[in-house]
């Protein structure tokens, strides 16, 4: 579209020197103040969706917290293909996803819940004692084992699948009174306020079948409290994500902050056990990628987590442009390479109303000397004017406006591409040239040059050289003024994901060429 009303020979451009030909003439001063503004306007708006660069995971928790020290707890690692932890009694710490480097250039795995951080699962006795953080179990096998001085005796097997780890109390109660036990889980750890502005991070609740979403200065500000059957809660990063569920009725979630930490938790309605009674209470942990296919398959034992990724407003877009960057990629094995197809593909898709618009373009400026007559002859009446332009739209079938209709179904699938670019995990450190992330901005700033060059150029093609100097005709004076478009959007697109440049130029260059073929036809 901003090549359309670029076009000085536009009907649009004509139509507007029409509405305007009476108008007072606009100062030099004030229409630069005007076109200020609107940068300065845009360059906010832009500013709200940007993307930083990627950091590395949570920060580390301060060490100034105060925290229970489970130091004398005997270590003991769980681990996987995929996953691998530290487990300390309740707690479990230190998770590496064994398939994700830090960096393209550190190869170290992914470390979620470090530092301080700490998942803990455990239960709330009533009547008697149960096993704390600091409490040192015992190992039989694959389980830990803790009797306390009632007699009741506290089994624990940890087991791993995927990104999902299996927390197994078994509870036998082996003295002559009935006890209850309420079991808990709760996610500890730092925020993050440095992930992408346009990507939601902070902590997640599903509550009877809806998301909670909660950002971490939200949570600075107040606590929050939930009830729901069943559900899961926990913390969301750009790429990754940490949550438990409780196998148990009648939950209660809490998110808050303490001190330095923030803490989602959730605890379940306490289970009687009876004399001489066991029971089985089952807690699972979900820490890896938020990736929709590993999402899928952790649904199936912690129902709703698969809703947890957030596509935005296009989502029916997003997801389907996801998974074809992704098909792509199993073919040509390069995720640059993947959305250069990818683009082509849209475009290919988008010719017949391409088509239809740049054939409208040539059609206008063809029409350019009729116009021109037109607002001479009939430069005092304006209705007259107007109705003349309308009977020459009319006999050429084309329209001012029918050049938009192609940019317009580009806004949407530029924000799903962008929004799908930013959530997906397969294109964090995903290389192409010189650009060692497509999910963050080209560091050298070339892609960006690139497309604003290709912008222009564009432009350039789709209209015919004219007398600018002219402050009285407004069509000039716009034409004049949008020529600073290219500028503008090479600043915005200079922080965007690289990916999304990449698609954009791509698209300009491919713009380019069915252009001269329909210029080159129409001769």
């Amino acid at each position: 579209m901003v090549q359309y009303l670029n076009n000085n020979n536009s009907g649009f451009s004509a139509w507007m020197a029409a509405q305007n030909n009476n108008a007072p003439r606009r100062s030099r001063f004030g229409t630069f103040l005007w076109w200020t503004f609107l940068f300065l306007v845009a360059w906010w708006i832009v500013g709200l969706f940007i993307t930083p660069s990627t950091p590395e995971n949570s920060a580390p928790v301060s060490d100034t917290t105060v925290l229970v020290d489970v130091s004398n707890v005997p270590l003991n690692t769980i681990s996987s293909d995929t996953i691998s932890a530290d487990v300390r009694g309740l707690r479990v710490s230190n998770i590496d996803l064994k398939n994700y480097a830090k960096s393209s250039s550190d190869a170290t795995p992914v470390r979620l819940i470090d530092g301080n951080a700490f998942i803990e699962i455990g239960l709330t006795p009533n009547g008697t004692t149960a096993p704390t953080a600091t409490t040192v179990w015992k190992k039989s096998g694959d389980n830990m084992i803790w009797r306390n001085p009632d007699g009741v005796e506290f089994s624990r097997n940890i087991t791993t699948d995927g990104y999902l780890i299996k927390i197994t109390d078994t509870i036998k109660n082996n003295s002559k009174h009935s006890f209850s036990f309420a079991p808990y889980a709760r996610v500890v750890r730092a925020g993050n306020n440095t992930d992408s502005a346009g990507v939601y991070t902070g902590s997640v609740a599903y509550v009877n079948n809806d998301l909670e979403h909660n950002a971490w200065r939200k949570m600075d500000k107040k606590s929050y409290a939930y009830t729901t059957t069943s559900g899961f809660v926990g913390f969301v990063d750009q790429y990754w994500e940490t949550v438990a569920n409780i196998d148990s009725p009648d939950q209660t979630m809490r998110i808050k902050k303490q001190g330095d930490l923030y803490d989602a938790g959730v605890v379940a309605a306490p289970v009687n056990i009876a004399a001489g009674d066991t029971r089985t209470i089952t807690t699972n942990v979900f820490a890896g990628p938020r990736d929709r296919n590993i999402l899928k398959t952790a649904n199936t034992t912690i129902n709703g987590i698969i809703e947890s990724v957030d596509y935005g407003w296009f989502w029916f877009l997003a997801r389907p442009m996801l998974w074809s960057i992704n098909a792509i990629h199993k073919f040509v094995m390069n995720y640059g390479l993947s959305i250069i197809i990818f683009t082509i593909l849209i475009r290919i898709l988008m010719w017949p109303l391409t088509r239809k618009s740049y054939t409208s373009m040539i059609a206008m400026q063809k029409m350019q000397p009729e116009l021109q007559r037109v607002q001479k002859l009939y430069a005092n009446d304006k209705s007259r004017m107007q109705m003349e332009m309308m009977r020459i739209y009319q006999t050429h079938k084309t329209s001012p406006m029918s050049g938009c209709l192609p940019m317009l179904i580009q806004i949407p699938i530029f924000f799903a591409l962008y929004k799908a670019l930013l959530i997906s995990v397969q294109m964090r450190n995903a290389h192409f040239l010189w650009i060692s992330d497509l999910a963050t901005m080209d560091p050298y700033f070339i892609l960006p040059i690139l497309m604003g060059a290709t912008m222009w150029l564009q432009q350039y093609l789709q209209s015919n050289k004219t007398d600018t100097s002219n402050p009285n005709d407004i069509a000039a004076q716009t034409a004049k003024t949008m020529k600073w478009m290219p500028i503008l959007f090479t600043i915005m697109f200079a922080w965007m994901p690289a990916g999304l440049v990449l698609y954009w130029t791509v698209s300009n260059i491919f713009g380019i060429g069915q252009m001269m073929w329909l210029k080159h036809k129409s001769k």
